[in-house]
């Protein structure tokens, strides 16, 4: 009995080497570049010039008074929790639809999903030849109707709105399939026990389909948030964050602020608190959910 422990004990060793390669890599590509935009974030760079100047805590001053931020910020918190309310809706539905024993079902789980599978840059381009002004697919069909083109881009809460709602039905394929994927691990008997009891399809809805969906909806509400709240290649396709600021999430303004800025040091600065944003609203929806899971 000794050997053989000793003989897993020296497996479970050896099998902990091939962690290494994996572990090396995420310190690589995660914690080092993120410790180094930390140290970014104390100097006035410019991203290119070999020289930089360490300037304390200017950037976080700046960054504090910066309307911009802002703005950025709200646009992106509706970005986030605007497509995750749209997407969490529209693919509970969707699930409940293909879950149904309805004809045409594995079509329609196809045309849901099949926008998932179009780089978010190029869906960007795809709207923008729709939306846009001159010769855009939309304003031809409004002037075939005798309505006047518009400019549907100009305005920045509309421009807000159109991209979370493209973002929004671009993935609710992602959502439709965990969704389906909860849905089929309800065990059947609890509904043919709601059935002889009497229940409507609503009370089995909320008595039970929703309350056992708690950990897919964890899921989709997390992946949706983290989604969103980074959201950057629709935006660059679609808007550039314009007319102006208006439609910028905190993404695209730290593209905006190193590249065009050339000001690397508050591009870390703001890309810092990108990240604890992210991270702190990911940690409260899944805190959130856990509380309402249940045990089956």
């Amino acid at each position: 009995m000794k050997i053989k422990k000793g003989c897993l004990a020296r497996q479970r060793s050896l099998m902990n080497l091939f962690y290494i390669p994996a572990l090396l890599l995420f310190l690589f590509f995660v914690i080092y570049p993120f410790f180094e935009g930390i140290r970014i974030s104390f100097t006035r760079w410019n991203g290119y010039s070999q020289k930089f100047t360490y300037i304390g805590f200017e950037n976080y001053l700046r960054f504090f008074q910066d309307s911009r931020v802002w703005l950025a910020a709200k646009n992106t918190f509706i970005y986030g929790f605007g497509s995750t309310l749209i997407q969490t809706i529209f693919g509970l539905a969707y699930a409940l639809l293909v879950n149904s024993a309805i004809r045409g079902r594995n079509i329609v789980r196809t045309v849901v999903y099949m926008p998932v599978m179009i780089a978010s840059l190029i869906m960007g381009y795809i709207i923008y030849f729709i939306v846009q002004y001159n010769n855009g697919a939309l304003n031809d069909i409004m002037i075939l109707f005798g309505r006047p083109p518009v400019d549907w881009m100009s305005d920045g809460r509309r421009a807000v709105f159109i991209i979370t709602v493209i973002n929004s039905f671009q993935y609710v394929g992602n959502n439709m399939i965990l969704y389906l994927a909860g849905l089929q691990c309800i065990p059947i008997t609890y509904y043919e026990a709601a059935i002889i009891d009497g229940a409507s399809s609503i009370q089995k809805f909320r008595a039970i389909t929703l309350p056992l969906l708690i950990p897919a909806m964890m899921s989709v509400v997390t992946l949706n948030v983290i989604g969103g709240l980074k959201m950057f290649d629709i935006i660059v396709a679609l808007t550039g964050g314009g007319p102006g600021w208006a439609s910028h999430s905190l993404s695209t303004l730290i593209a905006n602020q190193y590249f065009k800025g050339q000001v690397a040091g508050y591009a870390a600065t703001i890309g810092f608190f990108s990240f604890i944003l992210i991270m702190f609203m990911s940690n409260l929806v899944i805190w959130f959910f856990s509380k309402k899971e249940i045990d089956v």
